[in-house]
C-alpha cells in the first residue's frame, strides 16, 4: 500500500470530487488509513496512473492548480464544481501553456528518444566508467542498450564522432575544445558534460635507461604520446619543459596509439612515453619499461578522459543524452569507490574490452602497484574517477593549445570552456543522484610548483621561459 500513496495522492485536479490536501489528520486509504471520505473517491483514485509520464503530467497539472487557487483548496473546489472539470482544464490552458510544462519536465525526466545507442571507447582503465557501465548493468538501468565499441585510436574516435557513426564517444578532455575550434579537424560544437577520470596516467621509460631519471639527461629521447590533443602530451611537455627541455627541439613527441606503447618500448621505437594506463603497468609487467613518476605527482587531480559528444546529439535528443549522461555519472561515482575497484578489474578485463590480465588492472585501479625498480607502491588515488568538469581546466587546456602553437590569436579561454564543459549539466545528474556538485566552476591550480590563475590565462600562457607564444 505505501508504495501506491505517491500515485494516489495525485488526485485530479480539475475534479470537485477530488481533495489534493491529503493533510496530517487525512485518514482515507490512500493515506493508508480506513476513512471513507466521498471526497477521496476521485475518478483518478479508480484508474491509477499508468505510466511515469502520466505521473509527472498529473504533478505538474496539480503544481499549476493549486498555484492559481493560492493553495486554497475550497476554492479550487468550489469552482471544479461550479464549471467542470474539462471546462475549467481548458480555461486554464488558455491562459497557462500547459502542455508546454509537461513537455519541459517530459523531456527532461522522459523516457530515452532512441534506447539503441554505440558508444566509443579507447581500451585504456580512463574509460573505465563508459567500459564498465556496459557489464554492470548502468545503461540498462536508464533505459539504454549501449553497444561500447572498442576504437583503435583518438583520430578514430574523433572522426566516427564527426560521421555520426558513433552516438557519442570516451574523449580526451582538450578533445571537445579541439573539435569545437576546428584545430586539427572541422569546427563542430561538441559538448563535454562529464569527466571520466583525474590522474590515472604515468610516464614510463625504456629499462634500460634507469640511470637516466634527471629529465635533463634526455635528450635526443622518442617518446609516445597517445593524441595531440591530450592532456599526455601537454603534461609531457609541461614537464620537461620545466626541467629546461624544449619539446620540439630536445626531443622528438610522436602519435602511437595506446596498445602499441609496449611494443613500440620494446623495439627501441621509443624511449619512453607518457600513457594512459594500463600499458604503464602492462611495461613493467613484461619487464620492458618502469615507471618514472605518476602524473598525479606533476598535477595532482588533473583531468584525463571525458564522455563527449556532439551539441547536436544533446540538443536532438535530449531525454537519450540525459540517461546517458546520469548512467556514466552513476558509473563514475561507483567507480570512485575503492571496494568496488576490484569487480571492475574483473569487469573490464575482457578481450572485448581491454584485452588485459586482471592482475595488471587492479595494480592501476587499487593503487598497489609494482613500479619496475623493485618497490611495490600504494598510491589509491593513481587513479581517480570524478566527473565535474571544471571550467578552469577547460581554461588551463586552452593555455597550453596556445602556449605550444595548436591555437592562434585571440582566444576566448572562458567563452570556450563554458561552450564545451557543461557544468550545469553535470551538476544537475550529481544532485539527482544525491551527489554535492561543487559550488562554483573555477580554482586555482598549482603545478610543479607554479599558480594557474584562471582569470588572467593569456598571462599565464606568456610566462613560460620555454614557449611558442
Amino acid at each position: 500500500m505505501a508504495s501506491k500513496r505517491p500515485i494516489s495522492s495525485l488526485g485530479d485536479p480539475f475534479s470537485a470530487d477530488s481533495d489534493l490536501r491529503h493533510g496530517a489528520g487525512c485518514g482515507c486509504t490512500a493515506c493508508g488509513g480506513d476513512g471513507d471520505h466521498a471526497h477521496h473517491a476521485a475518478p483518478a483514485d479508480a484508474n491509477p496512473l499508468a505510466s511515469s509520464e502520466d505521473i509527472l503530467e498529473r504533478a505538474v497539472e496539480s503544481a499549476v492548480v493549486r498555484s492559481v487557487f493560492g493553495h486554497n483548496e475550497l476554492s479550487r473546489r468550489s469552482f471544479a464544481a461550479l464549471l467542470g472539470g474539462t471546462t475549467l482544464s481548458a480555461a486554464l490552458s488558455a491562459v497557462f501553456p500547459m502542455d508546454k510544462a509537461k513537455a519541459a519536465i517530459l523531456d527532461t525526466l522522459g523516457k530515452p528518444e532512441k534506447a539503441k545507442l554505440n558508444v566509443g571507447f579507447v581500451p585504456i582503465t580512463c574509460a573505465t566508467p563508459i567500459i564498465m557501465a556496459k557489464p554492470l548493468g548502468f545503461y540498462e538501468k536508464y533505459g539504454l542498450d549501449v553497444d561500447v565499441i572498442k576504437t583503435a585510436g583518438w583520430a578514430v574516435a574523433r572522426d566516427k564522432s564527426l560521421n555520426k557513426e558513433y552516438d557519442a564517444s570516451h574523449m580526451l578532455t582538450p578533445m571537445p575544445l579541439a573539435i569545437t575550434m576546428g584545430a586539427g579537424s572541422t569546427a563542430t560544437p561538441f559538448i563535454m558534460p562529464a569527466v571520466e577520470n583525474i590522474n590515472g596516467q604515468a610516464i614510463v621509460l625504456h629499462v634500460d635507461h634507469k640511470d637516466k631519471q634527471d629529465p635533463k639527461q634526455w635528450k635526443g629521447f622518442k617518446f609516445g604520446v597517445p593524441f595531440e590533443y591530450s592532456m599526455h602530451n601537454f603534461l609531457l611537455r609541461y614537464y620537461v619543459a620545466e626541467h629546461g627541455l624544449d619539446p620540439d627541439k630536445d626531443i622528438q613527441i610522436r602519435v602511437v596509439p595506446p596498445p602499441e606503447m609496449v611494443a613500440n618500448l620494446r623495439a627501441g621505437n621509443l624511449d619512453g612515453y607518457l600513457s594512459p594506463d594500463p600499458f604503464n603497468q602492462r611495461a613493467v609487467w613484461e619487464k620492458v619499461g618502469f615507471i618514472h613518476i605518476l602524473t598525479k605527482d606533476i598535477w595532482e587531480g588533473h583531468p584525463c578522459c571525458a564522455f563527449a559528444c556532439s551539441a547536436e546529439f544533446a540538443e536532438t535528443l535530449p531525454n537519450t543524452y540525459g540517461a546517458l549522461l546520469k548512467a556514466l555519472v552513476d558509473g563514475t561515482q561507483y567507480a570512485s569507490k575503492q571496494e568496488n575497484r576490484k569487480e571492475i578489474s574483473a569487469a573490464i578485463a575482457p578481450t572485448n574490452y581491454l584485452n588485459q590480465p586482471v592482475p595488471v588492472i587492479e595494480q592501476v585501479l587499487t593503487g598497489r602497484y609494482a613500479d619496475g625498480l623493485g618497490n611495490i607502491k600504494d598510491v589509491p588515488d593513481r587513479i581517480d574517477f570524478d566527473p565535474f568538469p571544471w571550467h578552469s581546466m577547460g581554461v588551463w587546456i586552452l593555455t597550453q593549445m596556445k602556449r605550444w602553437g595548436y591555437i592562434e590569436g585571440d582566444v576566448d579561454y572562458k567563452g570556450v570552456a563554458e561552450q564545451v564543459y557543461l557544468t550545469a549539466d553535470c551538476a544537475k545528474i550529481m544532485t539527482d543522484l544525491g551527489l554535492t556538485p561543487p559550488d562554483k566552476t573555477y580554482e586555482n591550480y598549482t603545478i610543479m610548483g607554479k599558480t594557474f590563475d584562471p582569470n588572467e590565462p593569456e598571462a599565464y600562457a606568456k610566462s613560460f621561459a620555454i614557449t611558442r607564444v
